[in-house]
């Protein structure tokens, strides 16, 4: 769409799933496009980089706002503020009138007065009340005590099988650190996330983990393993069996799953709402390291400014992914690059971050000297160890609940209602593919060692 020339450009969420470097080199563009831009957004600093006007879709009307996103959130503020008080004047205008008529209307000496308030009342416009929803918010629960340091990486390498993605990677997690991370996609900031996280074992060094760390793992495949024929509920009593319904449903309700929706199946869900359940069930665990990959995806902008609120008071360690400037800019307060197989901090700002990016690609490009192929280091065999350890864990718990499904289901009682037989062949199924996929690790990492 880009590159063909045109008078009118129309882009629909065109930052979702870029990198902050094609970000940086898209607004830029579009700075410079001589034709009439019209973008859905909910990218609110891509907004403040290219738009000089905002239109405003609210209750089935459209209302034009001069300006950027800033500017907009300025003036409706203040025109809701405005709207609130001639509304509330009116009504004490009305008020008074109305108490003039009620008391001399039956008065012969002030009727024409009471019939003259009769008619300026009738032709008064009535102003509406003013709708403004109440903002969604939530907050992190406090998280369980940290260790200090949490996690350290000793010259790890990372990677999938028998290719390194980042090496020797060192760094240290400490108690209340809060780090964003910075790279072009397939640089391998998710990889780093998922070694972290225990999901890739290194490939090489050393990963060492503190007792108490309580890990909280954000990423699209999260939301994409969440039950569709089941509900919110369903989801947290998993979480937390023990608990009493009534605090769970005061729990989901704090993050909109009231009622019904609490009750109701996930596939009726938007994008955005699966991914707000999967921040809820994140929350409920109380984690001391919280790795966030992209997770404004899907999010509208009040999710989003609810959760860049939600993290500036997160009280554990953070390691955030994101091209949500708004969101890294409050809620980090260190940067590491990830380019070219390894991870360095970066000295600056994300302004520092833009500038340093539009300069490199002003700069005519060199001819890069071939890569000197990097021999491979075996893997370490104590993290394959302690992988596999944990996923023999996994898969005793899924096997000691499919165990519990087919007992209900050897019931004869159970076929007399066909809703939750229908439920517990749905739980079946699905436990059984969990364990499928975690036996299918748990055989690559057993070859793995093996090797």
């Amino acid at each position: 769409a880009l590159m063909c020339r045109s008078d009118l450009l129309l882009l629909d969420e065109p930052t979702n799933h870029l990198d902050l470097d094609a970000i940086v080199w898209l607004e830029d563009w579009l700075r410079r496009y001589a034709g009439t831009l019209m973008v859905v957004s909910h990218d609110r600093d891509f907004l403040d980089g290219v738009v000089q006007t905002i239109v405003h879709i609210d209750r089935r009307k459209l209302r034009r706002y001069s300006g950027n996103y800033s500017a907009f959130e300025e003036q409706r503020a203040q025109g809701l503020v405005l709207a609130q008080s001639q509304y509330e004047k009116q009504q004490r205008e009305r008020e008074h009138l109305q108490s003039f008529i009620d008391r001399f209307r039956a008065k012969a000496t002030k009727a024409r007065q009471a019939q003259s308030r009769m008619k300026m009342l009738a032709r008064m416009e009535e102003l509406a009340p003013v709708h403004a929803a109440a903002p969604f918010s939530f907050e992190f629960r406090e998280p369980l005590r940290s260790p200090d340091p949490l996690l350290v990486l000793q010259d790890v390498d990372a990677g999938y099988g028998d290719r390194t993605v980042l090496g020797k990677v060192q760094l240290t997690l400490r108690a209340g650190e809060r780090i964003g991370l910075l790279g072009v996609n397939g640089a391998g900031k998710s990889t780093l996330i998922k070694t972290i996280a225990g999901v890739l074992a290194p490939l090489g060094g050393n990963a060492v983990v503190n007792k108490g760390l309580v890990i909280g793992y954000f990423a699209q495949h999260q939301v994409e393993m969440l039950r569709d024929d089941q509900s919110p509920l369903w989801h947290l009593v998993r979480l937390a069996p023990k608990t009493k319904e009534q605090e769970l449903r005061d729990y989901l309700g704090s993050f909109n799953f009231p009622g019904e929706m609490a009750t109701g199946p996930v596939e009726h869900f938007s994008g955005g709402e699966k991914a707000r359940l999967a921040l809820a069930l994140i929350v409920w665990q109380r984690p001391n390291l919280l790795l966030l990959d992209e997770p404004t995806n899907h999010l509208d902008l009040e999710t989003r400014e609810a959760l860049t609120v939600a993290l500036a008071q997160f009280e554990g360690t953070l390691v955030l992914v994101s091209h949500d400037r708004h969101l890294l800019r409050a809620s980090s307060d260190q940067l590491l690059v990830v380019r070219d197989g390894r991870v360095e901090a970066f000295d600056g700002d994300l302004d520092d971050y833009r500038l340093a990016l539009l300069n490199r690609k002003a700069q005519p490009a060199s001819t890069p000297a071939p890569a000197k192929p990097t021999p491979q280091k075996p893997v370490s065999k104590k993290n394959l160890q302690s992988r596999i350890q944990r996923l023999e864990e996994h898969m005793k718990r899924l096997s000691g609940e499919i165990a519990a499904v087919e007992l209900r289901l050897g019931d004869p009682a159970t076929y007399q209602d066909g809703e939750a037989l229908k439920a517990l062949a749905a739980d079946q199924a699905y436990l059984r593919r969990e364990l499928e996929q975690v036996e299918s690790e748990w055989l690559a990492r057993q070859a793995e060692l093996e090797s």
